[in-house]
C-alpha cells in the first residue's frame, strides 16, 4: 500500500534522498528548505510503500495551481507503477499541477518527459530558466509542463507566478 502523508518536518531519509536525487545546482541548500517549510510556503508529502519510506514530494500551493518542485522515489520502491500512482493522487489532491523538467537532451530527460506526457501533461514550447539556487551559479534551462489547465493560462502567466512566489522575483 502506498501512502502520501503531509509532514511538517522532513526526516533524515527525505534529506538523504533529496541530496542523492538532485544535483547541487538543481536544489536548494537544506537550511533553506527547512526555512521555507517553517513559513508554510513549501510543503512536503512523505511517501511510504508497505510501511517503508518510499520518497517525497515538495510542492508549493500557488494561487492558480500547485507547483511540484521536487519529486523523488527511493530506488528500493521504484517499479510497479508507483510514480504513476503518486502523480494521479497528486492530481486528485490538487487539481491543476505544474512542474519543471530538463530539456529533452538526454535519454533520461526524454524518458521523464514521456512519463509525464503519458499521464496527460503538456510541455510548453518556450524555454524556461530556473533562477539559480546558489550564488555564482548560472540559471538552468528547463521546460515547464502542466496538467489540468482550465483557465487558458499562458506560459508567461504561469512562469510569472512561479518566479514571484517560488523564486521571489518580480
Amino acid at each position: 500500500m502506498i501512502i502520501l502523508k503531509p509532514a511538517n518536518t522532513p526526516d533524515e531519509a527525505v534529506r538523504e534522498l533529496y541530496e542523492e536525487a538532485f544535483p547541487y545546482d538543481e536544489r536548494r541548500d537544506w537550511p533553506v528548505v527547512l526555512s521555507l517549510m517553517e513559513t508554510g510556503k513549501l510543503r512536503l508529502l512523505h511517501l511510504t510503500k508497505d510501511g517503508q519510506f518510499a520518497g517525497f514530494v515538495f510542492y508549493w500551493p500557488l494561487p492558480d495551481f500547485t507547483f511540484i518542485e521536487y519529486f523523488a522515489v527511493h530506488a528500493a520502491a521504484r517499479g510497479g507503477g508507483i510514480g504513476t500512482y503518486i502523480m494521479e493522487e497528486l492530481e486528485k489532491m490538487f487539481g491543476r499541477l505544474v512542474l519543471e523538467v530538463e530539456p529533452p537532451l538526454t535519454e533520461q530527460a526524454r524518458r521523464r518527459i514521456v512519463f509525464y506526457e503519458r499521464l496527460g501533461y503538456k510541455m510548453f514550447d518556450e524555454p524556461y530558466f530556473q533562477p539559480p539556487h546558489h550564488e555564482g551559479y548560472p540559471q538552468l534551462e528547463l521546460r515547464l509542463m502542466q496538467k489540468g489547465s482550465t483557465h487558458g493560462e499562458t506560459f508567461q502567466t504561469i512562469k510569472n507566478q512561479i518566479y514571484h512566489y517560488v523564486y521571489n522575483l518580480s
